[in-house]
């Protein structure tokens, strides 16, 4: 009986037994643990079911004692109940623990009975059955590892009854192929290791002494043998097995009788089948495997679990002194480590577990051997190192754990060693330490030998050896994957030194331990704190800091010294300074200077400092520690400022942290509430105290609440909503009592129910009101995916489990819409609504929604009425696509097949050109995609529906259903694919390859005028696609990925799925083939990318679904195609689908992903064989390019497989053969092969160097070292170099002119050159490619040349680039010398290659710089006119520039002097002096240029300096180029001389240049390089421009003019606009109204939202560098023109603030933050920059502040309230007219107008109570009031009567997601306001408004009338914008 029935017969027992009054409660509790028990059993999600197990569990433990005193008859039921579901659980480790548990304490009083009952569930097990199953075997095991009485019994049965079975299972398991590579083989294994582990004293007796049944163990012996040698086992039970066979081992009394038998186990493997002696047990062994993992098991299964004694004994037979783990695991050890090719994980475990257990071992091996193990130049020493060291950088996932493992056992058994036989000098650790210095420092593994070497070295000298250390960890900080590395680095070395000085003689203080850390640590932490690379700055505050200050406490006070700065990055610093002593201390201080820098941190303008002081604030060592009123009161004025950011990242981290604010309120309000419990004298005191931590964190949440719930209006945009969204799952998540089963942690405390109570009480965190509830329905709506999904999650996990009925009923019909829209983000938002109407619907509602199920006796599953009746929906726009069609061919016939839909044959092929009418004519699209969309939603993403199918009431209609469903949509996917095909004729059915993109328009166009009634005509083409070619194409390729999906998901969820009746599928073989067959059309007729895609995820999950189902007939469907694909791959083509072969390789992608990563993948190895072998097969002789060759689509394929993601390290094996194809193709005939080829390389080299880590393509630490590399792939090595020997010996002297070009060359250039330099020396395996590169340094083609210095850069070892760099510099050919320019040039390349990377990575020593300074120094000829060749010159220049520090002072001044004079020669429109014009000439005088402004920076002096700023006056166009082309681009730090020399020169000829009016290009360089030198104007800039006055301030009117008159361009007028605001400013010109006028009128024009991005930016950089100025001056000036031009210069910078655009924003926030400036009256030295939206409220401030008189000012903001009429909106809502395909985008998609609506209400308000002082103030909102009053009260009461209508509920549903109708009701009210206000207004001052027929006291009284009814339907926000305005005492509550 299963424990079902037997919880219903023990329920029913102690309902009768609880009759009984004296028993009465114990039944009680014994029901009460029964449903417990129920529940877990029941639940579908393992937390769930955890919590209630653990629940029963308190339960029984509090009632078992009642238990003993009853009789065994009463007590019987529950045994039997608790240990049937204990045979349940066998597959659940934890829940079989906790059930032994419960069985444990009823055995304390009743074990006979129990034993009794276990006695007879474990003997049915094996009394009628000869052959375990594989359940069977898995519950012997549970019982034997877990139970103690299981365990018991089977001790008493296990000979001969148990051994038998499990012989006999064993024997049968490896006779039937399926079950011996399945699960059963490795549970059967598995079983037999619990015996030889629990029970050896049995079995001992069997394998070592002649005993009664020892041939059961010799058959089970020989059985687990076989599983090892056998290749076509499970790979998982061949590892057990080894295991196993290691526990047999174990078993010998006599560790030497088990190293014999362990001796005889490796002859055995060595010498191939025989006779194996295993104690007394014989085994024939006639199976060996070979593939070599024999060796390995056996080995992997000896150093897991075998006994040291056995492992460390001495071997008879071997030669004296030997022993098992030396002698003959160590061979096998290194045999599998060297050999073993396939199992890389295992092999790395295998070396570092025979390195544990010698260290373990250690004592008694040196008993045996008398002698060390590891003698210095040992033979066994070098190899264990090599081997350490080969495979330091290997990419198998999980071998770098073992590597270091090894490296640490190796390091500690050296030490064992030395300290015992007493040698001090221990060389090891010096070579090591030397090695791991010489690698480069992008090597991520010679960190961890870093760090393992310390406590043996000594951190002082590795700090003394190793001097650039502190700067190759900064380095690491500014590297993603070397973080982690460094700060091991860093935190060891740190801990080594504390130690090291506490334990010196005198005990130093905290003080002197910072001062002596400071000295080796302080200038490396401070600059990297301080670093302006926001990564370095971020990276090393999160790792340095924190270790710093916690073993150096008193560090604090250095290091915040060094972070006192006011610059962006000194405020990073501080804030990661003051948050690391926070979270170790506890306590932020909050005097004045703190508060004041943290207010700056919270509103500064660079999102990672906002971030750091928002941690700051919300973390805390204790969760219970309460937030202080300052905290609070900082996080309500940051919070509203920051929920627009376009940082996704910044939006996560934000939520994350206010969830550490919010856990720090409620802890400490639960522990305030505690005590109030605890004390009831100070409850009434405390509850009353609003100052309490307890009222401070309920009013808290209650305005974050309120907050997030505000902006969830559609009138919000993106990233407002996704942040309120973020905040308010914040705040249900922490303050709700909702128990989360998918969450691990964060689970609510027990006692939040209380805190729930008292808040509640007091009005507050109504979380769930109609109010929030319609809010977060508007999200659902929304037209992004994230804030759909994250509002549906949220409605689903916290809201009530039912809707409103209303709601509901509204809800669905709105959805019902949604779904059959044709735009596609409607769709599927129709599709989340459906789904979540699905989940929050109960009984009553699904009667309101589908009224067909009133009459039927009980209501079906929710789940199976929304899927029967989406599906009747999706047949419903099926059929009707096919009505229309049949009426169009009665006029105009298609031939075709016919099709058959849902059963009824019809003579025409259907097509969708009802679709097309139906959206001409409604809002309406009846493609199907939303309603797919929302079946998938339905059916795959609502736990219910699995449990649902499993319901023996509702089976068959599921089935029905499903099967329907799948019939559906094969018959949509054949329909839309044939009308993209346009299949007609008698071929129609005959498979085809996915049709062109001009064969699908010229077919939907056929379409359209068949559909229209009109002939084809064959008229002038459009370029663009019209709204129905639009309009069908969506539907199609929408529909298609859909059917995908849904297939897909709906197989992988149903297939685990079985009946009750038995085991079989849901669903029969022919519905999954008939999925199958959807999903291959699809792929092989499909060319939309998003569909093959969509498709493809949905298929992937079909094949892995069946792939990995027991079923051999459902295994092979997957099989089948892969099998047609192949024989369709290699088959001849009738037409061309090129471009990576459309979607044809991703179905071979799909079916080999499937297959389990765990185990063989026969499929993969088949699909790349078979591939590989194709690709390779020769050309035909007459092949046609225009149609597909099988070879390129089997490269297709190879190159899909390697770029498919899922299939990971599996395809790692095939790298050397792919690599030699592709080499070979590369060389092809074809056009087709040759760019096949070219991409199998690109996806071949990203998938064996690793993903890419930094955006340089070239960038050293993206790849591996060669010695990794080609010890990963040896072979490949070899093919790599035959290429480049074919290359050289083809390469020779042209013949005819022509080159002989090998095409593979530039692609093995490229992969070397992609890896990194290692640390090894000459005898490298990377050095047999030095010889050929260098060689390759005469080819004649310039980029082979190139990409060979690029590849010689990794071949090089680093420890050798001295020697080399002197041999290329000593093979440079004297003067007159014989050597090929050729040769010349590309010897030079690589010198300066290989110069380049020692100068990053400072691996040459100053000396060898010196010599290779000599050596070049010698062949200053190539720089000399004497060489005629410019690239050459360039070559030896470029190689000076970075030896100059090296060179003698004779040579540079010599060298300078030459290139001077090569510049000289060149005046003003001069070209070289050679008659002829010579290629890289250009290059060569650019070269020249960079290298004199280079030294001019760098060296200074006025020589130089002069130098410059002449050639920039008179030389060569393309000279000032080059020249202004570094000012622009130049990263080197730039003298103050040279920066006021280039200003003056730009300054001195910006006259001339504009006159002459050169080139645009010039004129933009020119203007872009003087903003550039003047962006930050000082006293310097202003005393430059005061010598040149005059000149350059009639330069303002020359550009406005151009600007003016001519069309310049956007990018000339960006330079333009900002050199004219930097000459206002410089030029003192701020005053002269005329020209500022200009200037504000081309800012307005450029300043619109229509206007270009460059235009926009160009505004903002134009009010950055000169609109604060502007401000100023019309402040000190009080003139009314300039006060007028300030104003709108402001109003400017509000548009600007709201651009789209974040580098506008961020021009414009500069701006602002000098406006806040200079109307405080501070210098802008000053300043610090503020957040766009902190600038926003202070522009409004100033404006409120210092321009209120101005007319001006209250027109400028009124026009940014929206003008849009509710009434024409809302019309337009009920008119329901039909939609095009895409909506019209907003010029400003960031823009706000509702939300800025409301943030203006308070500045208009007090504007209007300063009117009487201002006599323009008032007749202007007199003119405002005549002309706007009438029609705010009539759309007032439009609004009233719309909203009053109950009729309309859909509508007002749609409504509700309009984010029009959101801004016209947020306008109207904000105006409404102000027409009340100004209304007031007017009345105290007895002026008549006779345009308006009300008073202010009536219009406030309509006003609250339609807010509440606005409310009632969640269209009113109700939380007020308060950004420190204090006169808000008019704002209405609703705005």
């Amino acid at each position: 009986m299963g424990s079902a029935q037997e919880a219903q017969a023990c329920l029913a027992f102690y309902r009768g037994l609880g009759r009984r009054e004296p028993l009465h409660d114990l039944c009680r509790a014994v029901l009460a643990f029964l449903e417990k028990l129920e529940q877990f059993a029941g639940g579908s999600v393992k937390r769930c079911k955890d919590k209630n197990l653990e629940e029963a569990l308190l339960l029984f433990q509090e009632l078992s004692k009642g238990l003993w005193e009853l009789d065994d008859a009463d007590v019987l039921p529950l045994v039997r109940c608790v240990l049937a579901f204990q045979m349940e659980t066998t597959s659940s480790s934890s829940s079989f623990h906790k059930l032994e548990q419960i069985v444990t304490k009823l055995s304390e009083g009743k074990e006979s009975l129990v034993a009794e009952e276990v006695n007879k569930l474990m003997s049915s097990l094996t009394e009628s059955k000869q052959v375990l199953s594989p359940g069977d075997l898995q519950t012997v095991c549970m019982f034997i590892e877990e139970s103690r009485l299981g365990r018991h019994h089977w001790r008493l049965s296990l000979a001969p009854l148990l051994l038998l079975r499990v012989a006999a299972t064993l024997n049968w398991v490896l006779q039937d192929p399926t079950a011996r590579s399945g699960e059963w083989s490795y549970i059967t294994v598995k079983t037999c290791l619990q015996l030889f582990q629990a029970m050896s004293k049995e079995v001992s007796p069997l394998v070592w002494s002649e005993a009664e049944n020892s041939e059961i163990v010799q058959s089970i012996l020989g059985s687990l043998l076989q599983v090892v040698m056998e290749q076509t086992a499970n790979k998982d039970a061949r590892l057990l097995a080894g295991t196993a066979v290691s526990m047999l081992v174990n078993t010998a009394a006599e560790p030497e009788r088990g190293a014999r038998a362990v001796l005889t186990l490796f002859q055995l493997v060595d010498q191939g089948p025989g006779e194996l002696r295993f104690g007394e047990l014989k085994v024939e062994t006639s199976v060996l495997s070979s593939d070599g993992l024999a060796r390995l098991v056996l080995t992997r299964g000896l150093l897991t679990c075998c006994k040291k004694e056995i492992l460390s004994c001495r071997l008879d037979s071997f030669p004296p002194q030997a022993c098992l783990l030396l002698d003959v695991l160590f061979p096998a050890v290194w045999a599998v480590s060297e050999g073993q090719k396939d199992y890389h994980y295992y092999r790395f475990q295998v070396f570092s577990l025979w390195l544990q257990r010698i260290l373990e071992c250690l004592p008694e091996i040196w008993k045996v051997k008398e002698s060390r193990m590891l003698a210095e130049n040992s033979e066994l020493l070098h190899r264990l190192s090599q081997f350490i060291w080969n495979n330091a950088e290997s990419p198998v996932e999980g071998a770098s754990e073992f590597i270091h493992s090894s490296f640490q056992h190796l390091l500690e058994i050296y030490r064992l060693e030395c300290h015992r036989f007493e040698d001090l000098e221990r060389p090891l650790y010096e070579q090591f330490l030397q090695r791991i210095i010489t690698m480069p420092w992008q090597v991520k593994a010679r960190y961890f030998p870093l760090c393992a070497i310390l406590p043996y070295v000594g951190t002082e000298k590795v700090l003394d050896t190793y001097k650039d250390l502190p700067q190759h960890l900064l380095n690491c900080l500014s590297t993603n994957h070397l973080c982690p590395a460094a700060s091991d680095v860093y935190k060891t070395i740190l801990q080594q030194q504390r130690k090291h000085w506490i334990a010196g003689e005198e005990p130093a203080t905290e003080e002197e331990l910072a001062q002596k850390w400071a000295l080796h640590w302080l200038p490396t932490l401070a600059r990297a704190l301080t670093s302006p690379i926001s990564f370095l700055q971020s990276n090393a505050s999160n790792y340095l800091l924190v270790w710093t200050l916690r073993l150096f406490p008193a560090s604090y006070a250095l290091l915040a010294e060094s972070c006192s700065g006011g610059d962006s990055a000194h405020l990073r610093a501080w804030v990661a300074l003051l948050n690391g002593r926070k979270i170790i201390t506890g306590a932020l201080p909050l005097d004045g200077e703190t508060l004041e820098r943290l207010c700056c941190c919270l509103h500064s303008r660079e999102e990672n400092i906002r971030l750091a002081a928002l941690g700051l604030l919300c973390c805390s060592p204790r969760t219970n520690q309460a937030l202080s009123e300052v905290e609070v009161h900082l996080l309500k004025e940051f919070l509203p400022l920051n929920l627009n950011c376009d940082s996704s990242s910044f939006r996560q981290l934000l939520q994350a942290a206010v969830k550490k604010a919010l856990v720090r309120l409620r802890d400490s309000a639960l522990s305030q509430l505690r005590s109030k419990m605890q004390s009831k004298a100070t409850e009434r005191s405390a509850s009353t105290d609003p100052e309490g931590a307890l009222a401070q964190a309920v009013d808290f949440v209650e305005w974050l609440l309120q907050l997030s719930i505000s902006f969830l209006t559609p009138g919000s945009n993106y990233q407002r909503k996704k942040t309120a969204l973020l905040l308010l799952a914040a705040v249900l998540e922490t303050c709700t009592d909702t128990w989360s089963p998918a969450r691990k942690k964060g689970q609510p405390p027990q006692n939040m129910a209380a805190l729930l109570s008292w808040a509640r009480q007091k009005g507050c965190w109504d979380f769930f009101s109609r109010s929030n509830l319609l809010a977060v329905l508007s999200c659902l709506q929304d037209s992004t995916n994230e804030v759909r999904e994250l509002a549906s999650e949220l409605l689903i996990r916290y809201f009530p489990p039912a809707f409103p009925e209303p709601i509901a009923v509204a809800l669905f019909e709105r959805a019902q819409e949604a779904v059959s829209s044709p735009r596609v983000q409607e769709a599927e938002a129709g599709a989340v609504l459906m789904k979540t109407i699905l989940q929050k619907s109960d009984g009553s509602t699904l009667k309101r929604l589908f009224p067909e199920g009133k009459a039927a006796p009980t209501l079906q599953h929710r789940g199976l009425c929304f899927a029967q009746y989406l599906l009747r929906m999706l047949q419903a726009h099926y059929a009707m696509a096919c009505q229309d069609l049949l009426q169009a061919a009665s006029t105009n016939p298609m031939h075709g097949a016919s099709s058959g839909i849902m059963g009824k044959e019809t003579s025409e092929l259907p097509c969708p050109f009802s679709l097309l009418q139906s959206c001409q004519t409604t809002a309406v699209s009846c493609d199907g995609s939303g309603v797919m969309a929302a079946l998938r939603r339905c059916l795959l993403e609502v736990p219910e529906g699995a449990v649902s199918m499993l319901k023996g009431e509702h089976v068959q209609s599921w089935q029905e259903l499903l099967s329907h469903l799948v019939t559906l949509l094969g018959d949509i996917s054949t329909f839309l694919l044939g009308v993209l095909q346009s299949r007609q004729g008698p071929n129609a059915n005959q498979p085809a390859a996915a049709p062109s993109f001009a064969d699908m328009v010229n077919a939907i166009g056929s379409l359209i005028m068949l559909g229209k009634g009109l002939e084809q005509q064959d008229g002038e083409d459009s370029i663009l696609l019209s709204e129905e070619h639009n309009l069908i194409l969506t539907c199609c390729w929408v529909s298609v990925k859909e059917i995908g999906l849904l297939l897909g998901g709906l197989v992988e969820k149903i297939l685990p799925l079985a009946p009750p009746a038995g085991p079989e599928p849901l669903l029969p073989l022919t519905v999954f083939k008939m999925a199958a067959r959807v999903f291959q059309e699809v792929l092989l007729k499909c060319r939309h990318w998003g569909a093959v895609e969509g498709c493809s995820m949905g298929f992937t999950k079909f094949c892995s679904a069946l792939l990995n189902h027991p079923h051999a007939e459902l295994q092979a469907v997957p099989r089948t195609m892969l099998a047609q694909g192949l024989e369709l791959l290699s088959g001849p083509r009738s037409s061309s689908i090129t471009r990576r072969a459309a979607g044809f390789p991703m179905l071979f992608l799909c079916i080999v992903g499937g297959e389990d990563p765990s185990k063989a993948r026969p499929l993969l190895a088949h699909c790349i064989q078979t591939s590989l072998a194709l690709a390779n097969t020769p050309l035909p002789q007459n092949w046609d390019q225009t149609l597909d060759l099988p070879q390129v689509s089997a490269l297709h394929v190879l190159q899909t497989l390697v770029r498919g993601s899922g299939l990971g390290t599996a395809l790692l094996q095939y790298v050397t053969p792919m690599m030699a194809l592709l080499l070979k193709a590369l060389g092809s005939s074809s056009w087709a092969m040759r760019n096949a080829a070219i991409q199998l390389f690109s996806a071949l080299t990203a998938r064996v160097l690793g993903p890419k880590r930094s955006r340089d393509d070239s960038c050293a630490q993206d790849g591996v070292s060669p010695q990794a590399f080609f010890s990963r792939y040896p072979q490949l090595r070899e093919i790599l170099l035959g290429e480049l020997h074919s290359a050289l010996e083809t390469a020779g002297e042209p013949e005819g002119g022509r080159f002989h070009l090998c095409p593979s060359l530039h692609a093995i250039l490229t992969l070397l050159a992609k890896l990194q330099p290692g640390a090894d020396g000459l005898s490298s395996v990377s050095t047999c490619f030095l010889e050929p590169l260098l060689q390759l340094a005469g080819n004649p083609i310039y980029a082979v040349r190139v990409m060979a210095a690029k590849a010689l850069v990794p071949v090089v070892p680093t420890a050798e680039y001295g020697k080399i760099l002197l041999r290329l510099a000593g093979d440079l050919a004297k003067q007159g010398g014989v050597l090929s320019h050729n040769t010349l040039h590309g010897r030079l390349l690589q010198i300066r290659a290989l110069l380049a990377y020692a100068a990053d990575t400072n691996c040459l020593s100053p000396d060898a710089m010196l010599s290779v300074a000599h050596q070049m120094e010698g062949q200053f000829w190539l720089v000399t006119p004497a060489q005629q060749c410019p690239l050459i010159r360039s070559a030896y220049l470029q190689v000076i520039s970075l030896l100059a520090g090296s060179c003698t002072q004779g040579f540079a001044k010599r060298f300078r002097e030459v290139v001077s004079s090569e510049l000289d020669s060149l005046g003003p429109g001069q070209k070289a002096r050679s008659s002829k014009l010579q290629v890289g000439s250009a290059v060569f005088h650019q070269v020249i240029t960079h290298f004199l402004c280079k030294e001019a920076a760098s060296l200074a002096g006025a020589e130089r300096v002069g130098a410059v700023c002449l050639l920039l006056q008179g030389a060569d166009v393309d000279i000032q180029s080059a020249i202004l082309t570094w000012v622009i681009e130049g990263e080197e730090e730039r003298s103050k001389d040279l920066e006021k020399s280039l200003q003056l020169t730009l300054l001195e000829n910006l006259k001339s240049v504009l006159q002459g009016r050169r080139d645009k290009e010039f004129l933009k360089l020119y203007l872009e390089a003087l903003v550039h030198l003047c962006r930050n104007p000082s006293s310097q800039a202003q005393d430059v421009f005061h010598k040149l006055l005059g000149p350059a301030a009639a330069c303002v009117d020359v550009l406005l003019s151009m600007v003016e008159t001519e069309s310049p361009g956007p990018d000339l007028l960006f330079q333009a606009l900002s050199v004219i605001s930097l000459l206002l400013v410089l030029g003192s010109k701020l005053r002269d109204y005329p020209l500022l006028e200009r200037w504000c009128v081309m800012l307005e024009r450029c300043s619109k939202s229509i206007s270009s991005e460059v235009l926009r930016l160009a505004a903002a950089r134009s009010l950055k560098l000169a609109g604060a100025d502007v401000v100023q001056s019309a402040l000190e000036a009080s003139c009314p023109s300039l006060l007028s031009v300030a104003v709108r210069v402001m109003n400017m910078g509000i548009y600007l603030l709201q651009d789209e655009d974040q580098e506008v924003r961020r021009e414009a926030s500069v701006f602002a933050s000098l406006v806040q400036h200079v109307s405080g009256a501070r210098p802008k030295d000053s300043c610090v920059f503020i957040q766009g939206n902190r600038g926003l409220v202070c522009l409004l401030h100033v404006l409120l502040e210092k321009f209120w008189g101005c007319q001006e000012t209250f027109e400028f903001l009124l026009r940014h309230l929206p003008t849009l009429d509710l009434s024409n909106i809302l019309t337009e809502l009920k008119a329901n007219k039909a939609v095009s395909l895409y909506k019209e985008d907003e010029p400003n998609v960031f823009a706000e107008p509702a939300v800025l609506s409301r943030l203006l209400l308070p500045f208009l308000l007090q504007l209007l109570d300063r009117v009487p002082a201002s006599t323009q103030l008032c007749d202007f909102a007199q003119r405002w009031l005549k002309a706007t009053g009438p029609s705010i009260l009539h759309n007032l009461q439009h609004c009233k009567h719309w909203w009053s209508q109950e009729a309309i509920a859909p509508l007002h549903m749609k409504a509700l997601g309009c984010a029009k109708v959101h801004a016209a009701v947020t306008a109207l009210l904000v105006k409404a306001t102000l027409l009340a206000h100004a209304l007031d207004g007017l009345e105290r001052t007895h002026i008549s408004a006779s345009e308006i027929h009300c008073t202010s006291q009536e219009l406030r009284s309509e006003l609250v009338l339609v807010q509440e009814l606005l409310a009632q339907h969640g269209m009113a926000p109700t939380f007020s914008l308060d950004y420190g305005i204090t006169d808000t005492r008019f704002s209405v509550r609703a705005v």
